[in-house]
C-alpha cells in the first residue's frame, strides 16, 4: 500500500488536463477544456475537464472522475496501480509497505501481462543491439532498410533469437511465470508440453497502446524460401485487441494533435520511415482492415485523416470499405496517391519532411471525388456498371452524419457523374431511411430479448426491494475502510447486490428524501470546511458543522448509508485538514514575509518622499497578506472536494465528481459590467433552506403516514386512536407551517 504522504504528494503534482491530454485532444472553452469522450462513441465534444476542480466528466455517457479515476477506467488499472502510474509520470518516488501473500495473489493478470511484455521488449531490444546474432541478422536488416539507431530505440525494435526457447528460458530464469508467456502469446506449448518461442528468428516490432504500454508484437521472418507468413502478430489477449490498436499511435499522438491531421498508412516500415524523415503524425493499420475502434482512436486527437496509397489499384479498392467507416464516424478524409512504384516507406526516404508534406498538400483530394474517379475508370461507357458505381458512391455519402457535408458531396457527385442532383438526393434519403428502420428493428429486438431474459431470470429468483424509509434499521452497512490514515480500496462488486447497484444506490432509488439529502451532501462536499456563521465567541462555524448540528437537533439521520458515510469521513478528515492547513500557513507566511521584504527593499530604492514610500510599503504588505489569506481559504474550501473526488471507493468518488461537475458556466458578458452573485455568496441563505426543505419533506412523509393510520383507525372505529392521531396531525401541521415560513413557501390549509 502507498502511504498517505505519498498520495498527497501525487495528487498535488497531478494536473488533470495534462493527464487527460495524453489520451484526448482538448480545446479550451471558457474555464474548462472539452474533447471527445474516450469511453463511448462520441462524435461531438461532450467530455469536460475542469482544471480548477481537478475532475473530468462526460455529459453524454456520464463517465469521469479525478485523474486517478480517468487512468483507472482508461487503462483498466486498480486504484493503487493508477496512483503509481501518476507517480511515474510526475517522477515521484513511491513508498509502499510490504504486501502480504494474499495481496500479491490479487495482482491482476492484466498487470502481469503488461510486465511480461515489457520484459520481452527489453529482451528483444538487447538481443538486437548487444548480441552477435542480433547485430549480424536483425540490426543488419534494419540498417539495410535505412533505419538509424535513433528510430530503432524510439520504437523499441528488437530481434528474437533463432534458438526456439531463448525468451522462455530467460523469462524463467528471471522468475516470470510461463502462464503469462502463454497468455500474451509470446510462447506456445507443443504436444509434448515443451514451451517454445512464437517469434524465434524474427525482427520484432512492439505495438504500444496510446499510453505507451507494450500490448503486442509484430515479427518479420528474415529467412527466404520458408513456407510461413512473412509477418506474424501476437494473438488477441486480455490486453490486446487488434481492432482497437494502431501501430505508432503512442509516438504520433502529440504530432497528430499539433498538426491537426493524421496520416494513415499500412505497414510498420511506412511509419518508421516517415518518422525518420521528420513526419511524425502517422499511424498504421498494420495490414488489417480498418475498424471503428481504430478510427475512434484517431478521432480523439483530430477530425482529419489523410490516407496514403501507393499505386496498387487492387489494394486501394480492397480498402474502400474501411474508408467508408471513417466517413461514418464523421471525420474529414483526404486521399493521396503516391507516384507509381512508390509506397510511403520508399517515397519518404527520397524526400525531406518539407517536400513530402508539400507533395501531400498538392495531391490530396477528398475521398468521394477520388472514389468516383477510380471506379469510373473501370466502368467505361457500360450503363449497368455506371449505375452500380452511382449506387456505391451514394451509399458512401449516406454514411456521413453531417447533413451539410452530405449536401456538398451530392452536388459534387452530380457534376462528376452527370446525373440530376434530385435523383441522387432521393436515393440517398431512401438509404438513410432504410438504415434507420433496420437500426430501430434491431433495437426493438434487443429490448425484447433483454426483457424476456430478465423476466425469465426474475421468475426463477425472489425479488428483493428495500423498503421506502427503513435504511436506518438495515443491518447492511458500507465497508468501514476510510477512517484509517490510508483508506483501503473497496471491492465494489463485493458491496453490490444482485441487481448490479450498490445498497445505497438501491436505497436512493426508493427513498422520497433522496433529492433533499443529495443536495445537503453536495454542500458538504463543495463547501464543507468553509466558514459559514460567526459564533458568539468570535470563532467560525464550518458548513459541515452547521449541517450536522441542525440535523442532530431533530435527531435526523440521512436515509442513504452512503451519505451517512460521507458525513463520517468529513468529521474524520477535519484533523488531517487542520494539520495540512497549519503546515501550509507556516510555509506561506515565510514566503509572504520574503515577498514583503523584497517589495519594501524595492520601494526604498525608488525616488520620492518618506511618507509616500511608507504608504506604498503598507499597501504592498496588505496585498501580499491578503493574497496569502485567499490562498489558504481556497485550500480549506476545496479540501473536501479534492478528498472525495480522489477517494478509493469509486461509489463515493464518482458521486463527488457528479456533484461538483458543472456542465454550464456563466458567460463573461454577464460579469463584464457588474458583479454577479454566486452560490458561494449565498451559502448563509441556501444551506439553511436546504435543511428546512429536508425537514419539511420528512414532515410531509410523517403526515401522510398518520393520515393513512387515521383512515384505518376510523374504519376500525377506534375513537381513542383516532383522537391521538388527530392531535399528532395538528402538531405536525403546526410545525410544517413554521418551516414553510422559513423556506418562504405558502401553505394552503385544507378546508
Amino acid at each position: 500500500m502507498i502511504d498517505q504522504a505519498t498520495i498527497d504528494k501525487i495528487m498535488a503534482a497531478t494536473d488533470i488536463v495534462d493527464v487527460v491530454s495524453d489520451f484526448v485532444s482538448l480545446r479550451r472553452r471558457g474555464a474548462n477544456y472539452w474533447g471527445l469522450c474516450p469511453f463511448h462513441d462520441d462524435r461531438s465534444p461532450s467530455f469536460s475537464v475542469s482544471p480548477s476542480k481537478g475532475v473530468c466528466k462526460c455529459f453524454s455517457c456520464g463517465k469521469g472522475g479525478s485523474a486517478i479515476h480517468f487512468i483507472m477506467e482508461h487503462e483498466q488499472l486498480s486504484y493503487y496501480e493508477a496512483l503509481k502510474y501518476l507517480a511515474k509520470k510526475y517522477n515521484i518516488e513511491v513508498h509502499e509497505k510490504e504486501l502480504t501473500d494474499e495481496e500479491r495473489q490479487k495482482r491482476s493478470d492484466r498487470e502481469n501481462m503488461f510486465v511480461i511484455n515489457t520484459f520481452a521488449q527489453e529482451f528483444f531490444s538487447k538481443s538486437l543491439l548487444e548480441t552477435d546474432e542480433g547485430r549480424t541478422v536483425g540490426l543488419a536488416y534494419f540498417k539495410e532498410r535505412g533505419f538509424n539507431e535513433d528510430i530503432i530505440r524510439k520504437f523499441g525494435l528488437g530481434y528474437s533469437p533463432e534458438k526456439r526457447d531463448a525468451l522462455a528460458q530467460e523469462a524463467q530464469k528471471r522468475g516470470y511465470k510461463i502462464d503469462y508467456l502463454l497468455k500474451t502469446g509470446l510462447c506456445r506449448e507443443n504436444q509434448n508440453h515443451n514451451i517454445y518461442d512464437l517469434f524465434s528468428g524474427r525482427v520484432m516490432f512492439p505495438v504500444y497502446s496510446v499510453s505507451g504500454k507494450v500490448v503486442a508484437f509484430g515479427g518479420r521472418i528474415l529467412k527466404s524460401g520458408v513456407k510461413i507468413s512473412k509477418y506474424f502478430n501476437s494473438p488477441e489477449s486480455d490486453i490486446y485487441h487488434k481492432s482497437d490498436e494502431l501501430y505508432g499511435i503512442y509516438q504520433a499522438k502529440r504530432a497528430i494533435e499539433k498538426e491537426r491531421c493524421c496520416y494513415l498508412v499500412e505497414g510498420y516500415t511506412d511509419v518508421l520511415s516517415m518518422h525518420q524523415s521528420g513526419i511524425e503524425n502517422v499511424v498504421a493499420s498494420s495490414g488489417t482492415a480498418l475498424t471503428h475502434g481504430q478510427i475512434r482512436l484517431i478521432h480523439r486527437f483530430t477530425d482529419n485523416i489523410t490516407v496514403l496509397y501507393d499505386g496498387d489499384a487492387p489494394g486501394i479498392k480492397a480498402s474502400l470499405r474501411g474508408i467508408d467507416l471513417i466517413l461514418q464516424e464523421g471525420l474529414n478524409i483526404k486521399v493521396v496517391l503516391l507516384p507509381d512504384g512508390e509506397d510511403p516507406d520508399s517515397f519518404s526516404k527520397s524526400q525531406s519532411a518539407e517536400s513530402f508534406t508539400r507533395y501531400i498538400k498538392e495531391h490530396e483530394t477528398d475521398f468521394i471525388r477520388f472514389k468516383t474517379q477510380l471506379l469510373l475508370e473501370d466502368a467505361g461507357e457500360d450503363p449497368i456498371k455506371r449505375a452500380a458505381i452511382i449506387s456505391n458512391i451514394v451509399e458512401s455519402i449516406s454514411l456521413i452524419p453531417d447533413a451539410i457535408v452530405r449536401s456538398v458531396y451530392v452536388q459534387e457527385c452530380s457534376r462528376l457523374l452527370q446525373i440530376d442532383e434530385q435523383v441522387l438526393l432521393s436515393e440517398l434519403n431512401k438509404r438513410r431511411q432504410h438504415r434507420a428502420e433496420q437500426q430501430a428493428t434491431r433495437s426493438r429486438y434487443n429490448t425484447t430479448t433483454a426483457t424476456s431474459t430478465q423476466q425469465s431470470t426474475t421468475a426463477t429468483q425472489p425479488t428483493q426491494v428495500p423498503p421506502a424509509h427503513t435504511a436506518t434499521d438495515s443491518t447492511e452497512t458500507p465497508p468501514p475502510h476510510a477512517l484509517d490514515d490510508v483508506p483501503a480500496p473497496v471491492d465494489t462488486e463485493a458491496t453490490s447486490h444482485p441487481g448490479g447497484d450498490s445498497f445505497s444506490q438501491q436505497i436512493a432509488r426508493y427513498s422520497p428524501l433522496e433529492k433533499y439529502e443529495r443536495e445537503i451532501i453536495r454542500y458538504i462536499m463543495r463547501y464543507g470546511y468553509r466558514n459559514l456563521f460567526e459564533t458568539a465567541d468570535g470563532s467560525w462555524q464550518k458548513v459541515w458543522e452547521y449541517i450536522v448540528e441542525e440535523l442532530s437537533i431533530d435527531s435526523i439521520e440521512l436515509s442513504n448509508p452512503l451519505y451517512r458515510k460521507i458525513i463520517e469521513l468529513t468529521a474524520a478528515q477535519r484533523e488531517h485538514e487542520a494539520q495540512q492547513l497549519s503546515q501550509l500557513r507556516s510555509e506561506w507566511q515565510a514566503k509572504a514575509r520574503q515577498q514583503i521584504d523584497e517589495a519594501i527593499e524595492q520601494i526604498r530604492l525608488e525616488s520620492g518622499d518618506i511618507a509616500e514610500k511608507q504608504k506604498k510599503e503598507a499597501k504592498a504588505q496588505e496585498q501580499i497578506t491578503r493574497a496569502m489569506d485567499e490562498e489558504l481559504q481556497t485550500f480549506e474550501t476545496n479540501f473536501l472536494e479534492r478528498y472525495f473526488t480522489t477517494y478509493p471507493d469509486s461509489e463515493i468518488s464518482l458521486l463527488a465528481v457528479d456533484l461538483v461537475s458543472e456542465k454550464y458556466q456563466l458567460s463573461k458578458v454577464h460579469t463584464k459590467f457588474q458583479k454577479v452573485e454566486t452560490e458561494t455568496d449565498r451559502l448563509w441563505e441556501l444551506i439553511p433552506r436546504a435543511i428546512y426543505e429536508l425537514k419539511n419533506a420528512i414532515l410531509e412523509q410523517s403526515i401522510k403516514q398518520i393520515q393513512e393510520q387515521l383512515k384505518e383507525a376510523t374504519q376500525a372505529k377506534d375513537d381513542q386512536r383516532v383522537n391521538e392521531l388527530i392531535e399528532q396531525n395538528v402538531e405536525l401541521n403546526r410545525v410544517r407551517t413554521t418551516l414553510a415560513k422559513q423556506i418562504g413557501d405558502r401553505i394552503i390549509s385544507p378546508r
